[in-house]
């Protein structure tokens, strides 16, 4: 916690790209047009069993780091992470024209939970480590579809221009019907926790964001997509009632608890993009 914050970002930036104040009083804000049919339907429901959540169809659900074109200095691994702009404007046209429906959590909870319907072909698009690019460019990309997706914020990084979004651009992505989730404070590892990281990694940014958009912080997303059980019930008994791997299996005892995303990597061609989202979920 001492060092300094540049040295700090570089340090997040390079484990995710390997992988991938005090807080105000919460103001009251009506939900979204496109959250309030569900919302009044998710919290407290009777979760099913887990083999009646694993039983059914997964819904793809995709991850994007940074929207931009490369740099000659960004390393082949770093443009797994970093997602071309013409490409990303292309899938989405391809989702859009492929017939695809944007969905978001609270669909996706009530689907597995209380088998709520969902359209045809739904979809949900996810955002890690809140980039100012996903402000800038998959915003407006989004709007020119009607798509809405989850917007996973590392709080760190709040206000840090020009390199990340500040906290008006991510009330203004909730308040246009997307969703804001948590990402923890700096990018450190769930499995790593002890002693005071919850606090430090959960409770204040929850807070935070929750002071940002008026609304409670229901969904987290694991850094580097590393989950353990023993996160399971401290994520539970501050609210989380669902939170977002990568692509790794799902835990047997509590699949809320870790739902499957895939990466969308830089350099996918169109071919490859529609593979992954068809063959990838079950």
């Amino acid at each position: 916690m001492t060092k300094n914050f540049a040295g700090l970002c570089f340090g997040m930036l390079c484990f995710a790209l390997a992988a991938c104040g005090s807080p105000t009083e919460v103001k009251k804000v009506t939900p979204p047009d496109s959250l309030a049919k569900v919302t009044a339907a998710t919290p407290g429901n009777t979760i099913p069993p887990p083999s009646v959540i694993l039983g059914k169809k997964e819904v793809p659900i995709l991850c994007y780091h940074q929207i931009r074109d490369w740099k000659p200095t960004d390393s082949r691994t770093a443009k797994d992470y970093i997602m071309p702009i013409a490409d990303f404007k292309a899938q989405m046209k391809m989702l859009h024209d492929s017939g695809y429906h944007t969905i978001l959590p609270d669909q996706l909870y009530a689907y597995l939970t209380t088998g709520a319907p969902l359209p045809s072909k739904p979809i949900i698009l996810t955002f890690d480590d809140n980039d100012e690019d996903h402000y800038t460019i998959a915003f407006p990309e989004l709007k020119k579809y009607n798509f809405k997706a989850v917007f996973f914020v590392m709080t760190v990084t709040l206000g840090r221009l020009p390199h990340y979004m500040s906290k008006d651009q991510v009330k203004e992505l909730y308040t246009a019907g997307n969703v804001i989730g948590s990402h923890t404070w700096d990018h450190h590892s769930v499995k790593k926790y002890q002693g005071k990281d919850w606090e430090i990694q959960i409770d204040k940014p929850t807070k935070q964001l929750e002071a940002i958009t008026g609304a409670p912080i229901r969904y987290f997303a694991y850094p580097f997509g590393l989950w353990n059980r023993p996160a399971f019930p401290e994520l539970r008994k501050r609210g989380f009632i669902a939170a977002f791997g990568l692509a790794d299996h799902r835990d047997e005892t509590d699949p809320l608890m870790c739902i499957r995303r895939i990466i969308v990597a830089g350099g996918w061609s169109l071919k490859t993009f529609n593979n992954a989202i068809r063959q990838s979920f079950r």
